[in-house]
């Protein structure tokens, strides 16, 4: 009895966190891709296709990964102006932080200044034309393509909106199922656990799709295309980090308590791998497993994370701003302010949609000009040599902004555990890298979600 009593506290060894060799590899991974790319850039270009293919893999994961977190969400709440509630939160603050971005990039464009003086070639001009997507939507159409052919289609086409729309319909319609749902909950929930160990054993791949991408980025743009827009990209990026940490920063001081640099720490890992691959999408579904771990619930993670990544683009919206002034100077035609406010209005409706994806800020760019102000065009060609080098930028500051806009949503609707957030930013409670998800049973995700005002969760009585 005493060598039982004596041997049963003995908890199993704990397996040792092998992934931060993968995110070193990364890193060797990226500096080897820029010397290969400066070394020999016709080589490198051939690479794109194995950072295209990785980034690929990552993309097939965001549908059932997002369909999973949503419905677990909405269907195991009692009340559905919870959700509500949520979701008019997040698209208010969303509209809010794109007119402030759009407002900085705008000052600062003015004030820099950078493209007066600059030749515009007829190469340079159809350069910037073939950027014009022939099939450019325009807003009816958009809100049309948010609805899928059918529900298998919304998975399969890879739509972010669409996949929303079926999550968001399946969710209330198992909370309205009550008991009778229970066992679809479980269900998806078994479901969710295989998504994200298929995606954990994915990013072991991250190391060969950064060198793929960087190497291609590299060889493709060069040094000497780079130097005549150096006061662009310098501005550019100077205004994300002054937008990240002084805008961002001071709304989750205020509003939440916390020091932005510990929660992007935690989160060093997602804007390694954005920053090796220019896709805010790559790190999309860990950031919706790492907002569950912290402490936010699953209705307001598995709503404001994959809505921001469609609206809430706010370093697409300050690059849209600078890069538009940019373009009209260099064309000789610089815009007044009564000019300059209509064009980033309307840009701001074309942006949404543009999910983050490495190339689409620039695709979005040329179809808002070419629809509102044709004759910018021309100038687009100006900046596609150093356009992947400012998606970084683009891609950091947009993912940084939809963590923010979780934590703050999450603490105005009370549907965050401070206690939780505290032990997880200070190292206490570690996120789990094998599986991407707390698997501990009954105090799992699904369950620890039992904040003040969360609801009472049907799921952790199934």
């Amino acid at each position: 009895m005493t060598s039982t009593a004596d041997t049963a506290p003995a908890a199993p060894e704990v397996k040792r966190d092998r992934t931060h060799y993968l995110y070193i590899a990364v890193i060797i991974a990226v500096a080897l891709g820029i010397a290969v790319g400066l070394i020999a850039p016709d080589f490198a270009v051939e690479l794109k296709p194995i950072g295209t293919g990785f980034v690929n893999l990552i993309k097939m994961m965001i549908s059932p990964i997002i369909f999973c977190t949503i419905v677990l969400g909405i269907g195991s709440v009692r009340k559905a102006a919870k959700v509500g509630a949520v979701g008019g939160i997040a698209m208010v603050y969303f509209l809010i932080m794109s007119l402030v971005a759009l407002g900085i990039g705008l000052v600062v464009g003015n004030i820099l200044d950078p493209g007066t003086g600059l030749a515009v070639t007829d190469a340079v001009k159809e350069t910037g034309q073939a950027q014009v997507d022939a099939e450019a939507k325009d807003t009816t159409e958009f809100l049309l393509g948010i609805i899928p052919t059918t529900m298998v289609s919304a998975f399969t086409q890879g739509e972010v909106l669409q996949t929303l729309l079926i999550a968001l319909l399946c969710g209330f319609a198992l909370q309205a199922m009550g008991k009778a749902g229970q066992p679809v909950l479980r269900g998806i929930e078994h479901i969710q656990r295989l998504v994200f160990r298929v995606l954990a054993m994915i990013m072991w791949a991250a190391p060969v799709g950064a060198f793929g991408a960087m190497a291609a980025v590299t060889g493709s743009a060069g040094v000497d295309a780079l130097k005549s827009l150096a006061v662009l990209m310098l501005g550019f990026y100077i205004t994300c980090v002054l937008f990240i940490f002084v805008v961002l920063g001071t709304l989750v001081r205020i509003v939440a308590g916390l020091n932005v640099w510990s929660l992007f720490k935690y989160l060093g890992r997602e804007f390694l791998l954005i920053l090796s691959t220019s896709s805010s999408e790559s790190a999309l579904p860990r950031l919706i497993a790492k907002m569950e771990h912290l402490g936010v619930s699953k209705p307001v993670v598995g709503i404001t994370v994959p809505t921001g990544y469609s609206f809430n683009l706010d370093g697409t919206m300050i690059y849209m701003t600078m890069a538009s002034l940019f373009i009209a100077d260099a064309l000789g035609t610089p815009m007044s302010i009564s000019e300059q406010i209509p064009l980033l209005l309307f840009l701001l409706v074309a942006s949404k949609g543009a999910a983050g994806v490495s190339g689409a800020g620039l695709a979005t760019l040329a179809g808002g000009l070419q629809s509102h102000k044709p004759a910018l065009v021309d100038g687009i060609g100006l900046i596609v040599g150093i356009d992947r080098l400012m998606s970084e930028a683009r891609a950091l500051t947009n993912f940084a902004g939809n963590a923010v806009a979780t934590v703050l949503i999450g603490t105005w609707t009370k549907e965050i555990d401070k206690e939780r957030v505290n032990q997880v930013l200070s190292g206490a409670a570690p996120f789990d890298e094998a599986t991407l998800l707390d698997d501990h049973g009954d105090d799992g995700p699904a369950d620890r979600a039992e904040v003040p005002g969360a609801g009472e969760k049907e799921l952790a009585k199934a």
